[in-house]
């Protein structure tokens, strides 16, 4: 896909992965409809980036809102060509640890939100017969480990979306791409305490990745129409081997992921 000028929504803007990605896609020429709930954060790089970019303040976990950002984004920049859906927030926690209103705000964001925003455009975007849809998701959605049940799950629920889109949009020349990045030096787990010390042990052998690097595989796959990519390298060939010995890999991150306090005294 040729990039110029094309209109690429991109949620979770405000930082990290989708304040690199933004950046990225407006060196390629491309309009950036910036979506986030913090206006401020959206508002400063849009001053940043220029005449390229538009600020589409939203709560993702909320359909109407969504609904409303849709229709402003149509009005002024018209259907894009390009969603990433790359929004996703959430402590991770046990299943014990998990009230259903936790569990609520897990799933909203990434699932409910990549689903709400796919489904805004997705009747637009087929009648036009081209578009690519972005998922930004997690290695958890191939092999889950404890400590972080509602993120795991609602992961698994974005691959399933990916899977589910793929199988729905074909033929129509609207693609679907996953990007699968391994640890990324960003503000995430700043802003989910409690989570970082969760991640299994053996992930120190996966390189952690800056959201540039994320971004410009991103923009890549984008431009390359491919159906999923993953990085660093370390973090696919890991892929791969859960691929072919899954119940190997799913022991090693079970031993060297997060014990209970009383499960840790044994």
């Amino acid at each position: 896909m040729e990039l110029w000028n094309k209109v690429v929504l991109i949620t979770g803007a405000s930082s990290g992965i989708g304040e690199a990605t933004a950046r990225e896609f407006a060196r390629a020429g491309a309009k950036v409809a910036l979506v986030a709930r913090r206006e401020e954060r959206l508002k400063a790089l849009a001053l940043e980036i220029g005449e390229l970019a538009w600020v589409y303040p939203a709560d993702l976990g909320d359909p109407d809102a969504v609904v409303a950002m849709a229709a402003r984004v149509r009005s002024e920049l018209g259907t894009p060509d390009v969603i990433v859906n790359n929004a996703g927030a959430g402590t991770w926690q046990f299943a014990d640890e998990t009230t259903p209103h936790d569990f609520l705000r897990q799933a909203a964001v990434p699932y409910l939100a990549a689903g709400y925003v796919t489904t805004a455009f997705a009747a637009d975007m087929v009648r036009r017969g081209s578009g690519r849809i972005v998922v930004v998701n997690s290695p958890v959605s191939r092999v889950a480990w404890p400590g972080a049940f509602g993120y795991a799950a609602a992961r698994w629920a974005l691959r399933g979306l990916v899977q589910a889109l793929q199988a729905d949009l074909r033929g129509t020349g609207v693609g679907v791409t996953e990007v699968l990045p391994g640890k990324v030096s960003s503000d995430y787990f700043a802003s989910n305490p409690g989570s970082e010390e969760r991640i299994p042990t053996i992930s120190a052998l996966i390189p952690e990745v800056t959201p540039e690097q994320v971004a410009r595989a991103l923009v890549n796959a984008t431009r390359k129409g491919r159906r999923r990519t993953a990085l660093p390298l370390t973090l696919r060939l890991i892929l791969g081997q859960a691929w072919v010995t899954p119940r190997l890999v799913a022991w090693l991150t079970a031993i060297t992921g997060a014990k209970r306090p009383e499960q840790a005294k044994r």
